[in-house]
């Protein structure tokens, strides 16, 4: 055994102690523990003095705390099998904004008389009679840009279907 081995071996008991202690999971502290001896066995010209003890829980405590903050951005693990489907199972965002964003390029295509009755009935929720008030237009006209609108969007979005724009009466 070398001289190394003689100073470092009597301390691993008490290493593993305090991981254990810190971490209350085996496996990890362990494994840490580990790490410590391997970091002190690769830097073992590069320390400071004789005390071989304080260094040795320095390089230790300082690997657990290193692991608390790694293991506080990922967060929790939990086995898969323990997880209801419902929280596994997330939609898929990019269509979403695809399909925003080919909606408002539409919008920006359609003539002004018909973006502003799609507007004001399917985004603001105005009845047809007050948004007819508000573009000074008689309610049938209204309700004639609304339905032109509505058609030229689904033609331009390339659905083939009216676009799900709520109606209100």
């Amino acid at each position: 055994m070398d001289a190394r081995a003689a100073l470092i071996e009597p301390l691993i008991p008490g290493l593993r102690r305090y991981a254990r202690a810190w971490l209350r999971d085996a496996a990890t502290a362990d494994d840490l523990v580990q790490d410590c001896l391997e970091r002190a066995v690769g830097s073992w010209r590069k320390r400071h003095g004789d005390a071989v003890r304080p260094w040795l829980y320095a390089i230790l405590h300082n690997l657990l705390v290193d692991h608390g903050r790694r293991q506080a951005r990922r967060g929790t693990p939990v086995a898969i099998d323990t997880v209801a489907d419902a929280v596994l199972a997330v939609p898929a965002e990019q269509s979403t904004g695809i399909e925003h964003s080919d909606l408002m390029r539409a919008l920006d295509i359609l003539p002004a008389d018909q973006r502003a009755a799609i507007l004001l009935v399917s985004v603001e929720d105005l009845s047809y009679a007050e948004a007819a008030a508000i573009l000074g237009v008689p309610t049938g006209t209204l309700m004639s840009r609304l339905s032109r609108g509505r058609d030229r969007l689904s033609e331009l979005i390339g659905a083939g279907e009216r676009p799900k724009l709520r109606r209100v009466k």
